[in-house]
């Protein structure tokens, strides 16, 4: 870093640095912090406020290829068995220079070399996966927070709906305001820390990751064990002698066990009960009721209501009939009487045994937060001096790369667009810039001899013990 650009005289006469961190360009004081907050002025220098985060996790090592000995029991020691993240090792920008960390080492008899920066990322955002059945909101509609719109509601998965959330756009291309929000939302959920989110057309709904949705002030406990016809595939054999039919309420696919495959593989009979909605193939059924937070995941309150009609020609006086949702919170039992309507009864122990077993079988409902950015930018010109043949020498698995000691996922194709899950990586990982832009650790760890063949800065490689020796370090168990 520099402390003297475009400074006055009287500036530097009172002892101010001025931050190249990030484009800024913040005038810090003595004693003072800089925008960020990860940037201060210490007797007159430059200094970066939060340690150098090293891992002492040999998992975490192994992936990163530094490796300590077998007898290695958590101690640094001379070294062995820590990795140095990104967190806290100051950034390259304006990439005109090395990263500042190149750290070597040797792994089974190899030499390897680790390039350890922070990555200052305008081209980022998060993708969100909520484990659960409720009516989230319609694709496509904004997702906001305070107001000002920081991504949307993309296409759900099994048993999940899906935000994508951030980006160039909303960080950048949009107000002030929306810049500043999206940041501060992105800099959250990174962080492992609540965020409340709304969704236009929808429901409010608080993440956090790795702990359980909130929606519309209800703590979400299971996601489903699977679609409606799936919930039949699993249990038929152990509904077959207890009941006559069973309806597995689904917003997305409403199973019918008697018409099903799975109960005509039982050679149960016909019950002549049809279902609201569109018939898929037998058994199964789509739209049988709008999105919303009732039965599996449809705006249903009372399951009577997804009946369409009971055919008198086949069913019968007695019919014991269970409707069940796809988590099991919610069942009921009914028979049917004379005139074939369906009268409330309590539920058999066995039935309720099986109902318990849906619900045994939910997985619990998390929020799941990865981090995507684009690292393909001029970051990679703190790594070699010809950026192109980085990007070739990760898409050949040559390079390694990690945020925070935790694997990246690359994806395919042009650049290095990485993914990675933010409840893996250290705590405060994560920092800002008010461009507005985040900050994200990466490392890149490679052999010695591919890391010349890329151009890169072999000769300012140091050792870990230098780096222990000369850096304010803190280890993350």
């Amino acid at each position: 870093m520099s402390d003297d650009i475009s400074l006055s005289e009287a500036e530097r006469g009172a002892g101010i640095v001025r931050c190249d961190a990030c484009p800024v360009l913040c005038r810090i004081r003595p004693g003072r912090a800089g925008a960020c907050d990860r940037y201060a002025n210490e007797d007159g220098k430059l200094v970066r406020v939060d340690p150098l985060v090293l891992l002492a996790k040999p998992d975490l090592a192994k992936v990163a290829f530094v490796e300590g000995s077998s007898s290695w029991a958590g101690e640094l020691g001379k070294g062995e068995g820590a990795f140095v993240t990104g967190i806290g090792a100051t950034t390259t920008y304006p990439d005109y220079k090395p990263a500042p960390f190149i750290v070597s080492s040797r792994h089974e008899g190899v030499d390897m070399v680790t390039v350890v920066t922070e990555g200052i990322f305008s081209y980022c955002g998060v993708k969100v996966k909520i484990d659960t059945d409720r009516y989230l909101g319609p694709e496509q509609a904004a997702v906001r927070v305070k107001g000002e719109a920081i991504g949307h509601v993309t296409t759900a998965e099994y048993g999940s709906q899906m935000l994508s959330l951030g980006g160039v756009h909303h960080l950048t291309g949009g107000s002030k305001k929306e810049g500043v929000v999206t940041c501060d939302a992105l800099l959250a959920l990174c962080n492992k820390e609540a965020v409340e989110l709304s969704i236009d057309g929808g429901s409010t709904v608080i993440v956090q990751a790795n702990k359980p949705p909130i929606v519309n002030g209800a703590l979400e406990e299971r996601m489903r064990v699977g679609c409606g016809s799936a919930a039949i595939g699993m249990f038929a054999p152990q509904w077959k002698d207890h009941v006559d039919e069973v309806i597995v309420v689904d917003d997305h696919i409403t199973g019918v066990l008697s018409e099903h495959q799975g109960g005509a593989f039982l050679d149960m009979k016909p019950a002549g009960i049809r279902v609201r909605g569109r018939k898929s193939t037998p058994g199964r059924y789509f739209q049988v009721a709008e999105p919303g937070l009732g039965w599996g995941g449809t705006d249903v309150a009372d399951p009577l209501q997804i009946i369409e009609r009971i055919d008198p020609k086949t069913a019968w006086p007695g019919l014991k009939l269970l409707m069940v949702s796809t988590t099991g919170e919610h069942s009921a039992w009914f028979e049917l009487d004379k005139d074939l309507k369906p009268q409330a009864a309590p539920m058999p122990a066995p039935v309720r045994l099986v109902v318990e077993r849906i619900a045994e079988n939910c997985e619990p409902a998390l929020c799941t937060v990865l981090f995507m950015c684009g690292a393909g930018g001029s970051l990679r010109a703190g790594v070699t001096e010809n950026p192109v043949r980085l990007t070739r020498s990760v898409r050949d698995a040559l390079t390694k790369v990690t945020l925070g000691g935790v694997p990246a996922y690359v994806w395919p194709g042009g650049g290095i667009t990485l993914m990675v899950d933010v409840a893996k990586m250290p705590d405060k990982s994560f920092g800002y810039v008010p461009t507005p832009a985040l900050v994200a650790p990466i490392e890149f760890t490679l052999r010695a001899d591919d890391y010349a063949a890329l151009g890169g800065y072999a000769s300012r490689a140091v050792s870990l013990e230098q780096v222990l020796r000369d850096t304010k370090t803190r280890v993350d168990k």
